[in-house]
């Protein structure tokens, strides 16, 4: 749990998160540049434990230093600003922790203040009319939402916690190559703090172009995968030909959900047609 006392904050215990997405854009232009005398992000992800191969294939990335600091975010819990300043500091950048320091305070300021308004009772409204519409598109609910412009995406990843290493192999074949697609995936894109139904119906009915499914064993057993799959049948086909797209990654013990049966399976389990994969998959996210 991060710890916000208003004394003093503890930087070890802020998760990476609470670095809005305009503070890591500044943190590539410092690192994304190749530096023959200070050291660039490739020293920082070799710091970060990533392996040799790994580091050559951020090279293919748009921003190598914003995609080496989500992968470290995703695999590890120790992931967090302090760890990420002593990291800078190892590799003898304190110029960028000098140059960035008010406004890494300001973001953990403004992420303890959203925990602090979630630990808030809720206010009791008088009266409510549940005749009244829903606002018609919500801003500022992913990282990079604009009030003029709301992000949008190729893709809504349908998955269950259990599935998460494939999704994350899933960003880096379809985001961090040549075909440079926009996956929304819940826990990298969402901001914390407001009603996962609502937030999950607007992004797959508003924001993104097409559903992916991971479908697995635990797939089955998640409520929340659950009325994603069936929110997504349910939209009409005008809204923006909303159209979904089954993927097996691994052999299952239960039966195929019998809702999906009529939609052609991207099948990763078939050793004859897994070199076509990630080709037939970023084809068909990619049509119009």
């Amino acid at each position: 749990m991060a710890s916000c006392s208003e004394s003093q904050v503890d930087l070890d215990t802020i998760p990476l998160v609470a670095l809005n997405m305009s503070l890591r854009k500044k943190l590539g232009l410092y690192l994304n540049p190749r530096n023959m005398v200070a050291a660039d992000w490739m020293a920082v992800a070799e710091t970060m434990g990533f392996t040799y191969l790994e580091i050559k294939n951020y090279e293919a990335s748009k921003s190598p230093t914003e995609t080496v600091l989500e992968d470290w975010r995703a695999r590890n819990k120790d992931a967090t600003v302090g760890k990420l300043l002593s990291i800078l500091e190892e590799v003898e950048r304190k110029d960028i922790v000098e140059d960035l320091r008010p406004l890494i305070d300001e973001n953990v300021k403004k992420y303890c203040e959203s925990l602090k308004k979630k630990a808030e009772p809720p206010v009791q409204v008088a009266e409510v009319d549940s005749c009244l519409p829903v606002v018609p598109e919500r801003v500022g609910i992913t990282l990079e939402d604009d009030p003029e412009a709301p992000e949008l995406f190729d893709a809504f990843i349908c998955y269950c916690q259990s599935d998460f290493e494939f999704v994350h192999e899933m960003i880096r074949e379809l985001e961090q190559t040549e075909y440079k697609l926009k996956l929304c995936v819940f826990d990298r894109d969402v901001l914390p703090g407001s009603c996962v139904w609502t937030i999950t119906s607007e992004l797959i009915e508003k924001r993104c172009k097409r559903m992916v499914v991971v479908i697995s064993d635990e797939y089955l057993d998640s409520d929340a995968c659950d009325f994603q799959t069936k929110f997504a049948l349910s939209l009409c086909p005008g809204a923006r030909n909303k159209r979904l797209i089954p993927v097996k990654y691994k052999p299952m013990k239960k039966p195929f959900p019998s809702i999906l049966r009529f939609l052609t399976l991207c099948d990763y389990t078939r050793p004859c047609t897994k070199s076509w994969f990630w080709v037939r998959l970023a084809r068909a996210l990619s049509q119009p």
